[in-house]
């Protein structure tokens, strides 16, 4: 039986690892990520594999700073004040690839566009940076199962076979948002943290919204992902017999089975950051369902709803 990967205890560690070609996991402000080398097939196919992830699925690479980011992608007027106002932070931008700048081809899935973010975390762009090249780095969790907020979750969703740099708990527990750019036309592909309502005020326009149906261009656009083992019943006034609760504010009166709030005081942002953890305890309570209270759409509540959508539609 092989030995459990030791953990790195500080960033030089973590980078040796990942310039060695080896998977390490690593705490962003959003969720933990997997990552690897993203300008080695070798590596990038490791986070396939350990993940289980669809190649078609393709993978955000994270950056230290501008000058990496424009190595690797076409960056317009429009897409440099996006992200000279939004970068650092939860926001992922696909953009045209610049041909031959080293990226594994794996890594976009054979896409000519490639997803950049330059992460909020301090310690991740540290890493990014000692690394020395952008760092491919889905979510640290087994493909279409829930994201992972802390080293722990890391350790037991992967059996403690993937090592793990610490960073203690995530500030957001939600995805990047993730938009697209071609040409004035700013398609939001993906709900995440950052609002799609703070960047139409920023740029004073209303942005597309990709439909659920539409061809895979970037990370955590499969329609079933993010999933528990639990089937979820979604916009539940309360649960049935035999139901786990996610309630969402005030909860119904009589519940019986497991239940969890994500924030009895309504707080989209507290309910963000509880999703995922609270989906894997309810999940881990062995129930055959798990019935959740309506979310609202406005805000933050438009990127929970589209992973409880996600979570809740029909398994592939």
């Amino acid at each position: 039986m092989p030995h459990a990967p030791i953990d790195p205890q500080s960033i030089d560690q973590a980078a040796a690892l990942i310039r060695a070609g080896k998977l390490c996991a690593f705490a962003t402000e959003t969720v933990y990520g997997l990552g690897a080398d993203a300008t080695s097939s070798d590596a990038v196919l490791a986070i396939y594999e350990t993940k289980g992830r669809p190649r078609f699925n393709p993978l955000i690479c994270h950056c230290a700073d501008m000058d990496m980011a424009r190595t690797y992608a076409r960056f317009s007027e429009l897409a440099e004040k996006i992200a000279a106002r939004f970068w650092p932070g939860p926001l992922t931008l696909v953009l045209p690839l610049v041909p031959g700048a080293g990226l594994s081809d794996i890594v976009t899935a054979g896409l000519e566009t490639v997803a950049l973010r330059i992460p909020g975390h301090a310690d991740a762009r540290a890493l990014i940076a000692e690394v020395g090249v952008p760092v491919a780095a889905p979510s640290a969790n087994p493909s279409g199962k829930l994201s992972p907020t802390t080293a722990e979750h890391v350790r037991k969703a992967f059996g403690g076979r993937v090592p793990v740099l610490d960073g203690g708990p995530c500030e957001s527990g939600l995805e990047s948002t993730i938009l697209s750019l071609e040409g004035d036309t700013v398609t939001q592909l993906r709900a995440g943290v950052l609002p799609r309502s703070d960047v139409e005020a920023f740029l004073g326009l209303a942005l597309q919204v990709a439909d659920h149906e539409a061809a895979i261009t970037a990370p955590g656009m499969l329609k079933s992902h993010y999933a528990p083992n639990a089937a979820l019943r979604l916009n539940a006034d309360s649960p049935r017999p035999g139901e786990a609760y996610l309630a969402f504010g005030a909860e119904p009166h009589g519940t019986t089975g497991p239940t969890l709030n994500l924030s009895p005081d309504g707080d989209l942002h507290e309910a963000a950051r509880n999703l995922f953890s609270y989906l894997a305890r309810l999940d881990a309570e062995g129930a055959n369902g798990i019935a959740v209270a309506p979310i609202p759409h406005h805000g933050l509540g438009e990127a929970i709803n589209d992973r409880l959508d996600r979570a809740a539609a029909p398994r592939s």
